[in-house]
């Protein structure tokens, strides 16, 4: 299954024709507002023990700086920060406008100098060779528009021992909790969503982009090709999220 180095994946865009990076950043500054709930709402408030699962995982290492991808609205840079107190957590994200809530939210909490947010592309990230002890993606990496590629630049900015870690949604093998997911997904979630958000094409995009994810070893074999060692996966909660982490 999608043993095409994130080709397919690469492929499904929110809004039809046109470059991948510019769609997504469209997608995202206009389902802003509306991000946190529908991220509740879809995985019925379980995405924040998916977070905790992936912050154990780093605990070990004890990280200093962490880069956290795809940053979104910053609820995981703020987990981050609570759980493992790090000197400091960047976050870097394409919309301005998942920026923007993210700001909003680390302002709240009084954490401006522990958390800072830049706008950028994964594509070429702006940060310098072996910068950070960790680097984090929740549920982003099937938003790249070339997987390898985002992996490898992660990969350059983490110094050598440091982790990767990636929470990333999937499909369940069991076709008994398979029918139910895509009823959920299929049908459901897009519903909500368009009434929620008023984009239509953000929640079909959803579980187009999950099911087309490289899942499993074939994600695995992408962050070794970026040059990353120790891969490795485990799925949750029947299967619809999985974490991944390599060592540089």
């Amino acid at each position: 299954m999608n043993g095409d180095n994130g080709t397919q994946v690469e492929q499904v865009k929110p809004y039809g024709e046109g470059a991948k990076t510019e769609q997504v950043r469209q997608m995202f500054d206009s389902i802003a507002p509306a991000y946190d709930f529908m991220n509740r709402a879809m995985t019925m408030g379980i995405d924040i023990w998916w977070r905790k699962l992936a912050v154990k995982r780093l605990k070990r290492l004890h990280p200093t700086r962490l880069l956290d991808v795809a940053t979104g609205t910053g609820d995981f840079a703020i987990q981050l920060h609570r759980s493992l107190q790090p000197q400091h957590i960047t976050g870097i994200d394409l919309s301005q406008g998942m920026l923007d809530e993210a700001k909003r939210k680390v302002k709240e909490k009084g954490l401006e100098k522990d958390i800072s947010f830049e706008q950028g592309d994964c594509m070429a990230l702006p940060m310098q060779d072996e910068a950070f002890d960790a680097v984090t993606v929740a549920f982003g990496v099937r938003n790249f528009e070339h997987l390898l590629q985002g992996y490898r630049e992660m990969a350059r900015v983490l110094k050598p021992g440091g982790m990767l870690c990636v929470l990333e949604l999937s499909t369940p093998t069991n076709p008994i909790i398979r029918w139910f997911y895509d009823l959920y997904t299929l049908h459901i979630i897009p519903a909500i969503g368009t009434i929620k958000s008023g984009d239509k094409s953000a929640y079909r995009y959803l579980p187009q982009s999950i099911a087309a994810v490289p899942q499993g070893d074939n994600m695995l074999q992408l962050m070794r090709e970026a040059g990353l060692r120790d891969a490795t996966f485990k799925r949750l909660t029947l299967g619809v999220c999985t974490i991944y982490s390599a060592i540089k």
